[in-house]
């Protein structure tokens, strides 16, 4: 008699979705990349409903326009995507809200009820130059969480937007540590996280571990593997992330870490409804690259029961 099936767990609380990033697009305009009718072709044929808006400007930007193009396609936006140096203190406030008012008015208009937050590098993707220490002072580290509250009570009140803060690689919010500094300092009534399995785990952070520990904190996921043996050269070599991409650091699951059955699990197990979008940083690549990575990743999604 033959053992049982496995059953992939029901995971009904994951809404699937993926993202220009997954498409090589990381600027609003760019020769490299793929032209935005494509990408929003080719993530309906994947078979994912929702998407993200993207670095602002890489889609229409008219709401009336992005809506005429997605409802043929039956997508339907999640989040958009900020960029903050809230670190700098109050200085930089007026700078910021002008770009984050852009992109949350679209946001609101589409439905969608995310800001993903992204903190400034503190080291160019290109040269490797050090723009910033690699650490905040003590009173970099009040402007960053007293910022992003500021931010996340303004876009609550003036939009009606959670912001998600993602820890991202060359930030200043990245490792284990400074992760769980910034969410022990900040208030959950208006500041929660992305997590970024890919990021967290470049960084050496456990992404099961940290939904465990502060699940009431997450708020939305980036699902994103690394490729274990790239990102140990890279580490080696104090590579900046921008090469690093080049180099392959971001994989196709599920060959790199970190395994996504158990995060999704664990994600499930909060009892809350998240937004699980796939990215897989590949800026730049050939235009016939992503597609086939886009519908293999959501057969994976689908066999894990998302």
């Amino acid at each position: 008699m033959s053992a049982p099936r496995a059953v992939a767990p029901v995971l009904d609380h994951i809404r699937v979705g993926s993202a220009p990033d997954s498409w090589g697009v990381w600027f609003p305009d760019d020769e490299q990349q793929v032209p935005w009718q494509r990408f929003l072709d080719e993530v309906a044929e994947a078979a994912y409903e929702w998407i993200e808006l993207g670095p602002y400007g890489y889609l229409p930007t008219d709401p009336a326009v992005l809506r005429d193009e997605l409802a043929p396609r039956e997508l339907k936006v999640s989040a958009g995507t900020i960029f903050t140096s809230m670190h700098h203190g109050p200085a930089t406030w007026d700078k910021t809200w002008a770009h984050v008012s852009e992109v949350a008015t679209l946001t609101q208009a589409m439905g969608a009820k995310h800001l993903v937050v992204i903190p400034s590098f503190w080291r160019d993707d290109k040269t490797a130059e050090e723009i910033e220490p690699r650490e905040l002072t003590v009173e970099q580290w009040q402007h960053l969480t007293t910022g992003m509250e500021r931010l996340g009570k303004t876009v609550q009140d003036e939009f009606g937007l959670e912001i998600v803060v993602h820890p991202h690689a060359d930030t200043h919010i990245d490792t284990e540590e400074h992760v769980g500094r910034f969410l022990d300092a900040t208030d959950s009534r208006l500041v929660n996280l992305c997590l970024d399995t890919g990021h967290y785990a470049y960084c050496g952070g456990d992404s099961v571990k940290l939904i465990r520990t502060y699940g009431e904190r997450i708020g939305y996921l980036h699902l994103k593997q690394v490729d274990p043996d790239i990102l140990a050269e890279v580490v080696a070599k104090g590579t900046p992330f921008g090469p690093a991409v080049k180099q392959g650091v971001m994989c196709e699951p599920p060959l790199g870490v970190p395994a996504l059955p158990p995060v999704l699990e664990a994600a499930q197990a909060l009892n809350v409804d998240l937004f699980a979008i796939v990215e897989q940083d590949m800026y730049p690549c050939p235009p016939d690259q992503p597609f086939p990575i886009a519908q293999r990743t959501r057969r994976l999604l689908s066999s894990c029961g998302a």
